[in-house]
């Protein structure tokens, strides 16, 4: 193992060359630290997600269950109809003048490396990165800044649909980490420059129990001194691995972002909490993420206390919450009824479910504000409620001002 991680941190040197890492103040976009990041995720737009828009994978075969089986079932001509209609459609302009009006002033906008730098036999279909540059243009006009998050790499980084293509991790094998620092320093040329983007996310969510983390740490190192010369925040993604792990790596870089997800219903233990057991483990996540050595921030996070929503842990798993998950020989048990979670609006859910994810987006909110600011998960979907900002905004659960959560909620 160890000549095979040799060779590999060999060949990432050679097919992408950088300098001894020392970095300097730059003249950054935003005021990282001082002013708090308040944004959402534009999820399923430029990267599918079935759970995000079912009506697309709803009029497909069982087997499409990301977007490269997609574009692998429905041949490239059919594929690109249906997402030319969706990119078209799902987030436009108006939706960056509606955010803004939340007071909301970043948004981060995941990618695949295949809209940037397709490979050879890929099934997937391009178009999606000139809707990229069409939302920076939109950002700015709007005001807001944007983070451009590499969310899918070659290979899959986690084995997730929201890599691309769910199944095995096989990034980090043969010339994938080389070939992902090649669409990043295409995303930096391309974009780096421009005034809304204030930050580049070199990858989300390596999947850590599956990798060699000294070839995630290697890449991230390539990853941030090719973007030495710019003036964008260097985001990284904690890759599963706890935000105080990464406290003694990137001495001499500046301008570094620590990007961790806090969910609490990707478990059994969360997913059994009560309200108030939620809230404090989100408050106590917080102080966690203060503590770290660098802008930290939640780059991820939602108003779900269950995984009822449909397809959540992808097409055909089911959801632990009522006991039908069962994905690669793992199962669950009953904890409750996903009667009225699992799809719908803000308005159909209960009383009681209300209450509770206003109580869990507020203490979140100011828990996360210890530290650099948050990112919701997303903006909008089409059933999926607790994790719809724009729905729950505008139905009074997340607080209108944001500065009008009830701060002692974390004492």
């Amino acid at each position: 193992m160890a000549a095979a991680v040799a060779t590999l941190l060999t060949c990432i040197a050679k097919a992408a060359p950088a300098p001894i890492i020392s970095l300097t103040k730059r003249d950054l976009k935003f005021a990282f630290g001082d002013e708090k990041i308040r944004g959402v995720n534009l999820g399923g737009w430029l990267v599918l997600e079935p759970w995000i828009t079912p009506s697309i994978f709803e009029a497909t075969p069982d087997k499409v269950v990301d977007e490269y089986t997609l574009g692998e079932t429905l041949g490239q001509d059919a594929a690109s109809t249906v997402l030319q209609k969706h990119w078209s459609t799902w987030i436009t302009a108006e939706d960056f003048t509606d955010i803004a009006s939340k007071g909301l002033n970043f948004v981060r906008i995941p990618i695949g490396y295949w809209a940037v730098t397709p490979l050879e036999g890929d099934t997937y279909v391009s178009g999606a990165y000139e809707y990229l540059g069409k939302a920076l243009d939109w950002a700015q006009a709007a005001g807001i800044k944007v983070m451009i998050d590499l969310h899918g790499a070659p290979g899959s980084q986690n084995g997730l649909d929201n890599s691309g293509k769910r199944g095995t991790v096989g990034w980090t094998q043969g010339d994938t980490v080389a070939q992902t620092l090649t669409t990043l320093n295409k995303i930096r040329d391309d974009h780096a420059a421009h005034p809304a983007v204030a930050a580049i996310e070199l990858l989300n969510e390596p999947m850590s129990p599956k990798l060699d983390m000294n070839i995630v740490r290697q890449f991230m190192s390539e990853g941030a001194a090719n973007l030495e010369n710019t003036n964008v925040a260097i985001t990284f993604h904690d890759a599963f691995t706890g935000v105080t792990s990464w406290n003694s790596w990137g001495s001499g870089l500046d301008s570094l972002l620590l990007d961790t997800h806090h969910y609490e219903v990707f478990d059994s233990g969360s997913l059994a909490f009560s309200i108030n057991e939620h809230v404090s483990s989100a408050c106590g996540f917080g102080t966690q993420m203060a503590s770290t050595s660098k802008w930290t921030i939640a780059g991820e996070f939602t108003g779900a206390v269950t995984d009822c929503a449909k397809w959540l842990n992808g097409r055909g798993v089911g959801a632990r919450y009522d006991g039908t998950y069962s994905w690669e020989g793992a199962t669950s048990s009953y904890i409750g009824s996903c009667e009225g979670k699992a799809s719908g609006t803000v308005a159909g859910l209960s009383d009681s479910d209300k209450s509770n994810i206003k109580s869990f987006v507020n203490a979140q909110i100011v828990a996360y504000e210890k530290a650099a600011g948050w990112i919701f998960w997303t903006w909008k979907n089409e059933a999926a409620p607790e994790w719809n900002f724009k729905d729950l905004a505008e139905a009074g659960l997340i607080p209108q001002p944001l500065s009008s959560t009830s701060a002692g909620v974390c004492g």
